[in-house]
């Protein structure tokens, strides 16, 4: 029954979204040869006359896209764990770093990529900061908030027992704060799909966002829709498989249901 009820869920939720999809188009009088509706995306990649190869494509620019993606998260999220933890352990640190990670944070990244691109090259390294810094900023705050969070009569056990400052971090305060962290990830996950597009668009000449690029100057507008319905998809497939993660992972390391 609970597969019968997540798949009922699947299919509404889609079909809602084609529905907008569909409805976005007929509201605003998108011109036909710019706008695309989901029957016209299905026959591309399906039927038309360019179905094999326009599926190549969409395969191979995907496959470049969710390596960037999923680089740049990981490396994002081991950078904000590690200095949430560093934070935690030296107050002082905290004090005097978060700051300049804030101001840094409001800096646009869509002013920040080509510089980066200056200093790193226009290669895989480019579009891992890029994805990293919109997964590091959020995970680094709520994992530090989290980790501060941990619950006063577990530390206090832990003090009575003598634990050190590495174990009581070790024992009670990672595994408290993880859902914080999944948390993080969850919203962190599209966000670096995103960053790593942006990245494709404006340096690197790869993947969904070189190839949505190219789609626009060339006017190929069932290529470039097709894309930006990968780049929605595999924004909620990461999204539904990290709370699938999750769900395991607070199984395992915690009391509370889930």
């Amino acid at each position: 029954m609970n597969g019968a009820r997540r798949v009922l869920s699947w299919a509404i939720s889609v079909g809602v979204v084609i529905g907008a999809w569909q409805l976005f188009l007929i509201v605003f009088h998108v011109n036909h040869f710019i706008g695309r509706g989901p029957v016209d995306v299905w026959r591309y990649v399906t039927s038309g006359s360019d179905a094999s190869g326009a599926r190549s494509r969409l395969w191979h620019n995907s496959v470049s896209t969710l390596r960037d993606a999923s680089v740049g998260l990981l490396a994002g999220t081991v950078a904000a764990v590690i200095f949430a933890i560093i934070f935690n352990l030296r107050r002082s640190v905290e004090q005097s770093f978060m700051p300049i990670a804030m101001v840094l944070r409001s800096v646009p990244l869509v002013a920040m990529t080509p510089l980066i691109a200056l200093v790193f090259g226009r290669g895989l390294m480019c579009v891992t900061i890029v994805a990293g810094i919109v997964t590091f900023f959020p995970t680094l705050v709520n994992v530090t908030l989290a980790l501060r969070a941990t619950p006063q009569a577990s530390i206090d056990l832990s003090r009575a027992y003598g634990a050190s400052r590495v174990t009581m971090l070790r024992k009670v305060q990672i595994p408290s704060s993880l859902p914080a962290l999944f948390a993080s990830l969850r919203v962190s996950a599209p966000l670096a799909l995103v960053g790593a597009v942006l990245a494709e668009f404006l340096v690197t000449g790869t993947g969904l966002g070189y190839l949505i690029e190219t789609s626009m100057t060339s006017s190929v507008y069932n290529q470039l829709w097709a894309a930006v319905v990968l780049v929605t998809l595999f924004s909620t497939v990461l999204y539904t498989a990290i709370a699938g993660v999750e769900k395991l992972a607070l199984a395992r390391f915690s009391d509370a249901p889930v």
